[in-house]
């Protein structure tokens, strides 16, 4: 039997199209499945089954407990390579929650009134995919295939990758992910440098970890139980990170930069090394491109530069240095010096660091993790010659031509710049969006402006999304289809976590109609075919099992394995003498691709933009904001509807430091107004009082909604920080990320 990559490539287009037939060498005739596919036919046995908490990217083992085919206890592996029985409460009481949620979405829904209204009937779902086709179909037909866009989270999800390459059926090459807010940056940046995607710390076997804006005591709970062991046995830890975390509590050296100065502290951390003979001379002779560049560049931030500009004295800046020298070393980052226009010379400067001290691919250092032979990963297959559309469309994909190092055939996931399309839907420009297919994510709440991206949404001729509750982005849509649980869903994956292949076990039947992404997508690309509205049919696969067996190719790993232990390590070992992903084979520290494409090829310090808005933005917005503050009982948008999450966190926080809210009049646990200089509007938000967080600065998280408040943004203009920041640029020149970070704003008392 070919293989499935075979049977992509020998698809329609490889022969040309016959008529009536376009997409449908894979499938069954219109409106079959094959018997693998058909939704709940998977009944798996009681016991105490090992599988993955995908409840955040952190990516916990998990041993789920189910008895009469209902999960009863979610609890951690302690047995997982990675996790090593870590856990968090969004594990033990997330997936659960989600999946037996008493509002949870079990049917297939069609809009009754208004967009917006909150009307709703219940429909099957042949009728359901029906008019999906048929909508999708008429769109393709009047504007063209790019008119339709599908949203995701990213591809470490096997949804994400399958929506796209859904996509690229119907012949369109947009797609919308996350990741422009969320290691945007640092991935631009690890790709134009050479360095793996994933940060791949070693804490485990370091002497140090330099921690940059990143709060693991909130944020990933593996990371911080590394962190905290590490320290017992005696190594040591450089903190950067203007909020006193519980890290900088315990770290060796903390450094507090003034909010968007970060680049500058790590030129002047290259500069010391350089200056006193302390950076790795063979392996950057032998393994790095452009050392003298990067000298020249580095020469200009001498630590009493860097201190002028981050308000770090000096000295503390040439100990960190010293420190870091001192290794190996591992570089720990955080979405803190992400989502901002300077943030991939940000990445750029910190990686370049991590390369000339040699403590790439060392024990204890920054590993390139190692997918195993004959493994694919999800990203893999979307740079698959086997699964790609032709170059010409690749290239209209909304925003390549302005950010080809995120956009398009170039990009990490060749997703699109999700502000352009927002843009596009408005205005047609650089040509109509007038469909949009989201799975799995809540745009309306996580994407900056809500009140544009809720018009534009509302302006489409047709919307449909997949989701497990009725969220604010799902009250925007023409067909609601209910999607899969972690706990319902069978996934393979290496991304993010390693050093091992994760494995997650589909640990009870799917309730109600619930179906995961392939079970949605093959019967509607079935369909979309007898519309003559494929150009080539890229899923070749008839199930998850079969995708994921392809997956797994010739890497000796069995699903049979995977079902008995729950994942597959993988050696963590690095190969030393691997070439480097660049056009030179080794770190670019003068990057070829960022020079390529017009932009500066060595790391710089770029002012923040609030320096150039002026006094009078300053008296009028004296505070500096910073989002993406991380709570445990949420990630991003989700669990905004589970009792047991919003026991521990009930409302939206604004933390502050005590004399800032003094001098504003303002009282722990009042509602304040929060606006933001060039923002959208205000939200509203309760103030917590703490030390922690510096004078002058204001942190908040994202994604709050309230699915009690009414219909249809389910307090998305009211409570959720999106509602009041731009999504307007300027934007990062090779990432096209948005400023979401140290925005001059004020508060008021409400």
């Amino acid at each position: 039997m070919p293989s499935a990559a075979r049977r992509a490539r020998e698809g329609p287009l490889a022969r040309g199209p016959a008529r009536g037939q376009a997409g449908r060498p894979f499938l069954g005739g219109v409106g079959r499945m094959s018997r693998a596919t058909e939704p709940g036919r998977h009944v798996p046995a009681d016991g105490i089954l090992p599988t993955t908490c995908w409840e955040c990217s952190t990516c916990c083992g998990a041993l789920a407990t189910v008895k009469g085919g209902r999960v009863v206890d979610f609890a951690p592996n302690p047995a997982h390579p990675y996790s090593k029985g870590a856990f968090c409460i969004k594990g033990i009481r997330g997936a659960p929650g989600i999946t037996y949620a008493p509002g949870r979405l079990l049917h297939p829904m069609r809009r009754t009134g208004a967009r917006g209204e909150g009307r709703w009937a219940r429909i099957s779902w042949e009728e359901a995919l029906e008019e999906m086709a048929e909508r999708l179909a008429e769109v393709r037909r009047r504007y063209g295939p790019e008119a339709i866009v599908g949203a995701t989270s990213g591809a470490y999800f096997s949804r994400s990758m399958i929506l796209a390459l859904a996509l690229r059926s119907i012949g369109s090459p947009n797609f919308m992910i996350n990741q422009d807010l969320c290691g945007g940056c640092r991935a631009v940046s690890a790709r134009a440098t050479g360095l793996s995607i994933t940060r791949g710390e070693d804490i485990d076997n370091t002497r140090c970890a330099l921690l940059v804006g990143r709060n693991p005591a909130m944020a990933d709970p593996v990371e911080w139980a590394a962190l905290k062991a590490a320290r017992k046995r005696g190594a040591r830890l450089i903190v950067i990170d203007p909020k006193r975390t519980p890290a900088a509590q315990m770290a060796d050296l903390w450094l507090a930069p003034r909010i968007g100065t970060d680049a500058a502290l790590a030129l002047a951390m290259i500069n010391v090394l350089i200056a006193e003979d302390l950076y790795d001379k063979r392996f950057v002779a032998e393994r790095c491109h452009g050392f003298e560049r990067l000298a020249e560049r580095a020469a200009g931030y001498t630590p009493d530069a860097a201190a002028a500009l981050t308000g770090v004295p000096a000295d503390d800046i040439a100990a960190a240095a010293r420190m870091y020298a001192d290794g190996p070393s591992t570089f720990v980052s955080g979405h803190g010096i992400d989502a901002a226009s300077g943030g991939v010379q940000t990445f750029r400067a910190f990686h370049c660091l991590v390369a000339i001290s040699g403590n790439v691919d060392r024990p204890g250092g920054n590993l390139r993790l190692r997918t195993p032979r004959g493994f694919r990963s999800y990203i893999d297959l979307l740079h698959d010659p086997a699964f790609r559309l032709d170059a010409e469309t690749e290239r209209r994909t909304i925003g390549a031509d302005r950010f080809p190092l995120w956009a398009g055939p170039r990009g990490w996931q060749t997703a699109c710049h999700n502000p352009s399309v927002i843009e596009a839907m408005l205005t047609g420009r650089p040509y109509p969006v007038r469909a949009l297919y989201a799975s799995g994510v809540n745009i309306l709440v996580t994407y900056p402006d809500t009140r544009r991206t809720m018009e534009a949404v509302r302006s489409l001729d047709f919307v449909a999304v997949a989701a497990h509750a009725m969220t604010p982005t799902a009250e925007m849509a023409d067909i609601v289809l209910p999607k899969t649980t972690t706990l319902e869903e069978e996934e393979v994956s290496f991304m993010p976590s390693g050093p091992t292949v994760l494995f997650t076990r589909a640990v009870v039947a799917p309730l109600g109609e619930a179906r995961c992404e392939l079970d949605i997508v093959l019967p509607l690309l079935d369909r979309m075919a007898a519309r003559q509205a494929l150009v080539r049919h890229l899923l070749p696969w008839r199930s998850q099992r079969e995708l994921n067996l392809y997956l797994l190719g010739d890497s000796g790993i069995s699903i049979e394995d995977l079902e008995r232990a729950g994942f597959h390590q993988v050696d963590p070992r690095p190969v030393a003498e691997r070439p480097f992903a660049t056009p030179t084979g080794r770190i670019e520290l003068y990057s070829t691709a960022m020079e390529s494409v017009g932009l500066d090829p060595l790391p710089a310090y770029v002012p923040p933009v609030r320096e150039a808005l002026g006094a009078d933005t300053a008296r009028r917005f004296p505070l500096l904001l910073v989002t993406g503050d991380r709570e445990k009982s949420y990630h991003h948008s989700r669990f905004r509807d589970q009792p047991w999450a919003l026991k521990v966190s009930p409302d939206p926080r604004l933390t502050m430091h005590p004399d800032t809210a003094r001098g504003l009049g303002l009282a722990d646990g009042a509602w304040v107004s929060l606006e933001v200089a060039r923002g959208k509007g205000a939200c509203r938000l309760r103030l917590k009082l703490s030390d922690a967080t510096p004078p002058g600065v204001v942190n908040t998280g994202m994604g709050w909604w309230r699915p009690a408040d009414p219909a249809p943004e389910r307090g998305a203009l009211d409570i959720n920080v999106n509602a009041a920041l731009s999504y307007d640029g300027p934007y990062d020149p090779a990432s096209g990320s948005a400023d979401v970070r140290g925005l001059p704003c004020r508060v008021e008392a409400i």
